[in-house]
């Protein structure tokens, strides 16, 4: 038995005792570790084994990608052999190939954990997660270069065996309770994949990644057609704060679930030309950097409606990095003409 598990069931009963008059104890996210913050120890190993805790794979071999690793390993972030992204949240996410074009083998990877709780029979769960597009890493050629749709979630009354080299790949079921729809193709920013549905079973786990045949799914390709583009047509996606729960407000993650909530009150305008006004962050350590990785300029932000100069800059795509108070977010913002 895993007592990891058994201790965050034994925190969430207690803590719904303790409040047993507060309704928000329903806001409880059913879903362990959901961020990947949680590990043994920071070392690039098989997805499960050293970390993230609670979780384990269930086809393929995902990554673990956390910032604990030396910059550039093809396991640690920002940078690593997929691509250059900051976490939504923390400092760790997961990452899946989630389309595998070449060979007889629909190759996905999928990871599950178990859920706190089962799930009531009749009750509606609202769900959602934080998906990327990798692109762009630091592996030489070839890379990859597609986008696909219908990433998302699908729940199981009991778990799937943990796969293991050799083993065949599961075969596609064509069917997730919750989906993108839509080709996720967004490079720089986080996107959110979310829904709800009523459960037809007591679901005790969630498997994340994309489980339809290559017949029924889309891509894109991101770059421009010949040598090398087409070495390697695979789409291969990041994802974190993983949320399952009874309140349709969703979970309380620092960066929020609702896409664009976050960056509202922090980051405008956006898209920008000349300038961009960061505020309520007075005192914060922060970064901007390219859709590369590239650090462009550093420093403190100095008042709560501070003004950074953008005007000379190439037009594109651009990370700030803000760290204060011991937590770190980061938001996207565009230039434009």
């Amino acid at each position: 038995m895993n007592l990891r598990w058994l201790g965050a069931g034994l925190g969430l009963l207690l803590g719904c005792l303790g409040f047993v008059a507060n309704l928000r104890c329903d806001a409880q996210n059913l879903v362990p570790n959901p961020g990947f913050e949680e590990y043994d120890t920071c070392q690039a190993d098989e997805f499960g084994v050293n970390g993230p805790i609670s979780w384990f794979r269930t086809n393929g071999t995902p990554d673990y990608l956390q910032s604990c690793l030396p910059y550039g390993h093809f396991q640690s972030l920002p940078m690593n052999f997929f691509t250059y992204q900051e976490p939504f949240e923390g400092a760790s996410c997961a990452g899946v190939y989630t389309y595998w074009q070449n060979g007889q083998t629909e190759y996905r990877e999928w990871i599950m954990a178990p859920l706190l709780e089962p799930m009531v029979v009749g009750q509606t769960y609202y769900c959602s997660l934080q998906a990327n597009a990798a692109f762009g890493g630091n592996h030489t050629y070839p890379q990859h270069w597609l986008a696909n749709d219908k990433v998302g979630m699908r729940f199981t009354t009991t778990a799937m065996p943990t796969w293991s080299v050799n083993d065949p790949f599961p075969v596609p079921p064509n069917h997730a309770h919750i989906l993108y729809p839509q080709i996720l193709s967004d490079t720089v920013g986080w996107t959110l994949v979310s829904g709800s549905f009523v459960a037809d079973s007591a679901y005790q786990y969630v498997m994340i990644g994309q489980f339809f045949s290559n017949a029924l799914t889309d891509t894109l390709q991101f770059s421009p057609e010949g040598v090398p583009w087409y070495w390697l047509p695979r789409a291969y996606t990041l994802v974190d704060a993983v949320c399952v729960t009874t309140n349709p407000e969703g979970c309380a993650f620092g960066q929020d679930v609702g896409e664009g909530q976050a960056i509202a009150s922090v980051l405008f305008p956006n898209p920008a030309r000349d300038q961009v006004v960061v505020s309520q962050r007075e005192g914060a350590e922060a970064q901007v950097m390219d859709a590369v990785g590239r650090l462009l300029w550093q420093g403190r932000i100095t008042s709560e409606h501070w003004v950074l100069d953008v005007g000379s800059w190439a037009r594109g795509a651009y990370v700030l990095r803000l760290e204060q108070h011991g937590r770190l977010k980061t938001h996207t913002f565009i230039l434009v003409e």
